[in-house]
């Protein structure tokens, strides 16, 4: 299953005493592919500095990068489906490129995508990602 993390929900995954460690953890476990962009990847740093710190933001980039089930996409063309915070875009950009099977996020500005036909970008929270991987490891 292919799909791309907001910043705010890898955030939170990182403690092992957080709700959202399963994400993490299952990512290291390879239950499923995320896929990122360089503009993504940054962010991820930058944020993860400024909430945290910088080795532990250059430590998770550089597991990002070594983790064979993370996809580097490359994408070539803009959507602009959020207009409340353009800086989102990055992420439904990706999930497009990518064809990925959902973007996982609990920011409301991502909303606006489960009213966009097309493209389609399927926009999930935590727990219906939750639901998804139990579902999809039942049937492997």
């Amino acid at each position: 299953m292919r799909i791309v993390l907001d910043t705010n929900i890898l955030l939170t995954s990182f403690s092992s005493r957080s709700e959202t460690h399963w994400i993490w953890t299952s990512l290291a476990e390879g239950k499923y592919t995320l896929c990122i962009t360089h503009d993504i990847l940054l962010e991820y740093e930058e944020i993860i500095a400024r909430h945290a710190s910088t080795d532990l933001a250059n430590a998770v980039t550089d597991a990002l990068l070594d983790l064979p089930n993370v996809q580097l996409i490359t994408r070539y063309f803009s959507w602009n489906l959020i207009t409340a915070d353009p800086d989102d875009n990055k992420f439904t950009d990706c999930a497009i490129a990518a064809q990925a099977r959902f973007l996982v996020s609990e920011d409301r500005h991502f909303a606006v995508l489960r009213h966009i036909d097309f493209p389609k970008v399927e926009l999930i929270g935590v727990e219906a990602f939750r639901r998804e991987l139990l579902q999809t490891s039942a049937s492997s």
